[in-house]
């Protein structure tokens, strides 16, 4: 038995403020559930990221299950791997503290002297003020240290679960593809098939183009921290890359701890300034050629709507959704330009088309339009 709605035609007034609300609803289930919804995600782009490894061991002949766990064995390990690289680095920098604190202060005797001789702040006054911070912050110790254990207690939950989820989803993937098939039964199986194709591509190129482009632009900045004799280049240098995946101001906050650790550990303050400035100068050469020709157009989204996309969703989800706005971004925009509907919506936060030179007079018209129709007709016969 077949159960037809009659549809209700709504005014333009009580649709948008329905849009509204929806909109309202979905951000605030997604804030509060984000505990759940975050290690989803993840699984989704590291099911995508490892599926060609697992197609291959599968067409190896090698059982889906057995295929999965081999790959995720695979990516436990990696992940295990780079927690025990920065535990050494980070163990190392416990050799180098007396020297870190013996020159910071220097630079705070520095400060005080010259606020005191130029500035008329005297000693004593400094003295009070720094003694009020620091019990400020000797009495919210115990906070961040609670903070941090349980932070990072979360990290090592969130990677149990985001491994588990990639599991099923590796494993169950032909299921929820029969899934979609019967959730949108008047569409055709050959569109849904493309689109999942379009999102399956377009999230596969990020993630391969993104950890190339981290390789990349990790040894770059190792190579001119070493240049300029900074200690620990290889962590400083990564460590700024993996920033990357924090678009536009990921690698400049990343030039902050190495440049303050050379600052203070360092004789020379001008090397900090050339820290800085490696890690600019990297960044200039990643926004403009790096990134652009690996990752290319695949995420196809304009600067207005990667800002506007980043602050929602860093509000929405912190830090993490930082990370996830662009991946997610482009899903949404291959959806929105595969429904009639949607399209134009796909259309404002892609990338702007560049506008046409107009046209002065009828003689520029005549001579131009010869030169569309070839093209017009060259587009035609490769499709």
């Amino acid at each position: 038995m077949n159960i037809r709605f009659r549809t209700l035609e709504l005014p333009y007034y009580a649709k948008l403020v329905c849009v509204l609300l929806s909109m309202v609803i979905i951000i605030y289930g997604l804030h509060t559930l984000e505990g759940l919804l975050i290690p989803l995600v993840f699984a989704i782009l590291f099911a995508v990221l490892l599926f060609p490894l697992v197609k291959r061991l599968e067409n190896w002949q090698v059982p889906r299950i057995v295929a999965i766990i081999l790959c995720l064995i695979l990516t436990l390990g990696v992940i295990t791997a780079l927690f025990w690289g920065i535990s050494i680095q980070i163990s190392s920098f416990a050799e180098v503290i007396p020297k870190f604190v013996e020159r910071g202060n220097e630079y705070i005797n520095s400060i005080q002297t010259f606020a005191d001789e130029k500035l008329n702040i005297d000693r004593q006054r400094q003295l009070t003020e720094i003694k009020k911070y620091l019990s400020g912050a000797l009495s919210e110790g115990g906070t961040i240290l609670t903070t941090t254990l349980l932070a990072t207690t979360s990290i090592l939950t969130n990677i149990f679960l985001i491994l588990l989820f990639a599991f099923f989803f590796l494993l169950y993937r032909d299921f929820f593809r029969s899934f979609f098939y019967k959730v949108f039964n008047d569409v055709r199986r050959s569109e849904i098939d493309e689109i999942m194709g379009k999102i399956y591509d377009v999230v596969k190129d990020y993630l391969a183009g993104l950890v190339l482009v981290i390789l990349i632009i990790g040894t770059l900045m190792t190579v001119g921290l070493l240049i300029l004799g900074v200690d620990y280049a290889v962590f400083f240098g990564f460590f700024g890359a993996c920033l990357v995946l924090i678009p536009y101001f990921g690698i400049s906050l990343g030039s902050l701890l190495p440049a303050a650790y050379t600052l203070v550990t360092q004789d020379d303050p001008l090397k900090a300034v050339g820290v800085i400035g490696v890690f600019l100068f990297v960044q200039m050469i990643e926004g403009n050629f790096i990134t652009p020709y690996i990752v290319g157009s695949k995420v196809s989204i304009n600067p207005l709507a990667a800002i506007i996309v980043l602050i929602l969703w860093e509000n929405i989800w912190g830090l993490p959704g930082l990370i996830l706005a662009l991946p997610m971004t482009a899903i949404v925009k291959v959806i929105f330009d595969s429904v009639d509907a949607l399209k134009p919506y796909g259309f404002v936060i892609g990338e702007a088309e560049k506008p046409r030179p107009p046209i002065k007079n009828l003689k520029e018209l005549a001579e131009q339009l010869p030169k569309r129709a070839k093209k017009i007709g060259t587009v035609e016969e490769r499709g």
